[in-house]
């Protein structure tokens, strides 16, 4: 695969969607949410993207994870706001705002107005079994290359 990622189609094809396991199906594909500090990335600190796992489009960065003390994986910011539709979710009385994955259409987690104040106050809590973790070593093998810049200044 080119290094490029502009020219990558995303979609949830009926393939990907029958090869996640059952935890990933649960979570992306009937809303879901997993248990807290009972996931894959809540306390990932490597460097790299997460992208979703139906449809690999990349949804956050590294650089904009934080550790939020919540149990899942938290982020200040997608690394493109495009890959990423924000729905109102009033299950179980409450009003929270949903994420989605813009392409692949797989419940992410929810958004919330908590998060650090110097990066903007946002707090994007994300269930781990919706994403796969590219490590920057792999970022150009796997075809994200483009993203590599997000570590320059790392």
């Amino acid at each position: 695969m080119s290094a490029t990622d502009s020219t990558r189609s995303y979609t949830a094809t009926p393939e990907a969607i029958a090869a996640l396991t059952r935890k990933q199906f649960q979570v992306t594909q009937n809303d879901a949410t997993e248990p807290a500090f009972n996931n894959e990335y809540w306390d990932n600190h490597e460097k790299g993207i997460y992208v979703d796992v139906v449809s690999g489009e990349p949804l956050f960065s590294s650089t904009d994870k934080y550790d939020s003390r919540s149990g899942w994986p938290s982020f200040t910011a997608p690394i493109d706001s495009s890959n990423v539709v924000k729905n109102v979710d009033n299950t179980f009385g409450m009003k929270r705002t949903e994420v989605r994955s813009a392409h692949g259409d797989s419940h992410l987690g929810h958004l919330f107005d908590d998060g650090p104040i110097e990066a903007g106050g946002l707090r994007y809590c994300i269930n781990s079994a919706s994403l796969r973790f590219i490590p920057l070593s792999e970022l150009e093998s796997q075809g994200y290359g483009d993203y590599a810049r997000l570590f320059q200044n790392n």
